[in-house]
């Protein structure tokens, strides 16, 4: 196996760091439009496996073209989800295997965006899937922590604890606090905005997937190992969309503990139109609001010194157990910061996120996993994963509610 891992920002420095540690493949290639981060990513690992490379992520063509001059056989995606499709291009022009952690852009339904879907997450991507079946190569979308793990999660309960799903409920918090900011995301502010302020959407079965008002539907969702109550509320994310394709479910949705104060920000960036794409002009100069936005925050790869507590990813479960009775199950996986620091050198968010690529990679690579065609984790055995999970020294645990 011969990997290239487009971008070395926060998550692609921690599956980088995390991918070290493994022998399952013989070159690594860390590639980023600023090719001092992507040298600062691999000289900290001192192993000569791994090369640093420039690429813009823009291109399909560049990143064939660096696919080739390496003899790589997948390519991990690891840029936020503007370039997912360059980089998914560019890999199947390549005739390299693919991964990514998020998935192919949505665009709101023009005339009705709070009831109807319209481009949805990953449809650029599926629309594309008789062509990677045919090639015999794989496209496995959706697999860091959220998409990812959470979607394993859905599998293995359809598998082994379920006979009837009625709800695949994604629920997501942590109790992370950074010193020294009031607001501070601890992931890319980028894909954040995208995630909170488009049309978060739901499925159901016999209706479909349909989109409702951001943040809509606020519950309390008491979360493991201490992290406690948390205000969770619906915002678009891939799950949605992937898991109604491999599991039956009645209804599956993507709840979000952001807390009131992060939502408040959201709404205000929004009202101003500092979460729009387009460039504006200022003076002579052009700029996107939204990347003006993310150049004065704080670049999450350096918050971890900052940060103290625990995040949480977990798939909440309702229906008949095995045995034709009333169940209801959260399976989860928590990453305390100072764990994660301490060991990776990588805050709790990115190392999370990080992990699950690296963990895939590794049953691609002895052969446990294998398909072709556009795929989500899903469509995968649930069992090996989680086994490799722990084995990597970060369990998953099941509280029966």
């Amino acid at each position: 196996m011969r990997v290239l891992l487009v971008g070395a920002g926060g998550v692609g420095s921690a599956a980088a760091g995390i991918a070290a540690r493994r022998a399952f493949f013989e070159r690594f290639v860390v590639a980023d439009y600023e090719l001092d981060r992507a040298a600062r990513a691999v000289d900290s690992l001192q192993d000569h496996r791994f090369v640093a490379a420039h690429v813009d992520a823009s291109s399909a063509e560049a990143v064939a073209a660096l696919c080739r001059a390496h003899g790589i056989t997948h390519v991990l995606n690891a840029v936020d989800p503007r370039f997912v499709m360059p980089v998914f291009e560019g890999a199947h022009a390549a005739g390299a295997d693919y991964l990514d952690m998020a998935m192919s852009l949505s665009y709101p339904h023009p005339d009705d965006p709070f009831t109807s879907t319209g481009v949805k997450l990953g449809d650029a991507q599926f629309a594309a899937e008789p062509a990677w079946h045919a090639a015999g190569r794989l496209a496995l979308v959706g697999i860091g922590v959220e998409p990812g793990l959470s979607d394993i999660f859905a599998r293995y309960a359809a598998d082994h604890l379920f006979s009837v799903i009625d709800e695949v409920g994604i629920r997501d918090g942590s109790n992370l606090v950074v010193e020294g900011y009031d607001f501070a995301p601890s992931f890319s502010v980028w894909t954040t905005i995208e995630e909170c302020l488009n049309p978060p959407v739901i499925y159901e079965k016999g209706r479909g997937w349909y989109t409702t008002e951001p943040f809509s539907e606020p519950e309390m969702f008491d979360f493991p190992d201490g992290i406690g109550p948390v205000e969770c509320v619906h915002v678009e994310h891939e799950e949605v969309l992937l898991v109604p394709r491999w599991v039956d479910a009645g209804k599956v949705t993507f709840k979000y503990g952001l807390g009131r104060e992060f939502i408040d920000v959201l709404k205000a960036v929004h009202r101003l139109g500092l979460d729009r794409t387009e460039p504006v002009l200022v003076g002579d100069q052009t700029v996107s609001p939204r990347d003006v936005i993310a150049a004065v925050l704080p670049d999450p790869a350096t918050l971890g010194d900052k940060m103290t507590g625990k995040t949480c990813a977990g798939t909440l479960v309702k229906g008949l157990g095995k045995d034709g009775a009333p169940r209801e199950v959260y399976l989860y996986h928590v990453v305390d910061n100072e764990w994660s620091m301490r060991e990776y050198g990588a805050q709790a968010v990115v190392w999370q996120t990080a992990v699950n690529p690296i963990v895939a990679l590794e049953l691609l690579a002895a052969g446990i996993w294998s398909g072709a065609g556009v795929l989500g984790p899903e469509a995968f055995d649930a069992v090996p994963f989680l086994d490799k999970l722990t084995e990597y020294g970060s369990p998953w645990a099941i509280r029966e509610h």
